[in-house]
C-alpha cells in the first residue's frame, strides 16, 4: 500500500509538470481569464474576496486534515516539519489574510474559481502527503547548503510577494478609479514583481525539499505565472504610452 501511494505521488508530480506546460500553451492562446481580462459576459461570477479565500483554502485545509486523520509518520523529523510549515505559512497568508486586504477587486468567473480550487486541493494533497509520510532526510539536512539556500530563497520570495501585493493595493488613493503604473520595489525593474516573488518562493521551497513534488510545484507556478506576466506586460505597454521601456517582464535584467 505504501509503495503504491509513493508511486502515485511521483506520478502526480510528473503530471503536475505536464499540466504546467499545457497551461502555458493554453493561456498563451486564450489569455488568463481573470481580473481585468475576465469577460463581462461571464454568466456566473463570484465576489473577489470570497473567491480568493475559498479557492486557496484547500492548500491549507487538506494538509491539516491529512495529518489529523492519519499518523504523520515523518513529521517527527525537523526537516519535514519545517518544510510543511513553509508550505502552510504561504497558504495561511493567501487564504486567511490576502483576500481580506483586497480593495474592490473584480468578480471572478466561476470556472476560474473551480480550476484554482481543484489545483489547490490536488497540490495540497501532493505536497503534504509526501512530506508527512514519505520524505526522508539526513539528520544534518537543516545544515545542508540546499536546504539553507532554499529556505532563504523561500523567505525572500514570500516577502517580495507580500510587499508587491501591498504596492498594488495602494496604487489608488481612496475615491480614485482606473489603473496606474506600479512604482516602487521591484516594480521599478519588472512588470510582475508579485509573480516574481512567488516563483522565487516556490523554487526555494523545491530546493529546500529536494523532491520531485517540490520541483513540480515550482515548474507549474513558473509556467502559469509567466503567461500572466507576459499578458500584464503587453497590457501596460498598450494602456500607457509612458510605461517604462526598460522594465522586464518577470525576471530582473533578463526578461
Amino acid at each position: 500500500m505504501e509503495l503504491a501511494e509513493r508511486f502515485l505521488l511521483d506520478a502526480l508530480a510528473y503530471l503536475e509538470c505536464a499540466l504546467g506546460f499545457l497551461c502555458y500553451v493554453l493561456l498563451k492562446l486564450v489569455g488568463s481569464p481573470y481580473g481585468r481580462y475576465a469577460s463581462p459576459r461571464s454568466a456566473f461570477r463570484l465576489p473577489a474576496r470570497a473567491a480568493w479565500a475559498v479557492q486557496e483554502l484547500p492548500s491549507l485545509a487538506v494538509p491539516l486534515l491529512a495529518c489529523a486523520c492519519a499518523p504523520a509518520e515523518r513529521l517527527n523529523r525537523w526537516p519535514n516539519c519545517i518544510l510543511l510549515t513553509m508550505f502552510l505559512v504561504h497558504y495561511a497568508q493567501r487564504a486567511l489574510i490576502f483576500p481580506f486586504l483586497i480593495r474592490g477587486g473584480k468578480p471572478m468567473p466561476l470556472y476560474t474559481f473551480i480550476l484554482a480550487f481543484m489545483f489547490c486541493t490536488y497540490n495540497g494533497y501532493l505536497q503534504s502527503r509526501y512530506l508527512s509520510q514519505y520524505a526522508v532526510y539526513a539528520d544534518n539536512w537543516l545544515t545542508d547548503p540546499r536546504f539553507l539556500t532554499g529556505f532563504v530563497l523561500w523567505l525572500l520570495g514570500l516577502l517580495i510577494n507580500i510587499h508587491s501585493d501591498h504596492v498594488l493595493r495602494n496604487l489608488r488613493k481612496p475615491g480614485e478609479t482606473g489603473y496606474k503604473i506600479p512604482r516602487g520595489g521591484l516594480f521599478e525593474y519588472i512588470t510582475a514583481a508579485n509573480y516574481f516573488g512567488e516563483v522565487v518562493e516556490w523554487c526555494g521551497f523545491a530546493l529546500a525539499s529536494w523532491s520531485i513534488q517540490g520541483w513540480a510545484f515550482a515548474v507549474f507556478t513558473f509556467c502559469v505565472l509567466l503567461t500572466r506576466a507576459q499578458q500584464h506586460h503587453q497590457w501596460y505597454h498598450e494602456k500607457f504610452e509612458d510605461y517604462p521601456k526598460f522594465r522586464k517582464i518577470m525576471i530582473p535584467f533578463l526578461f
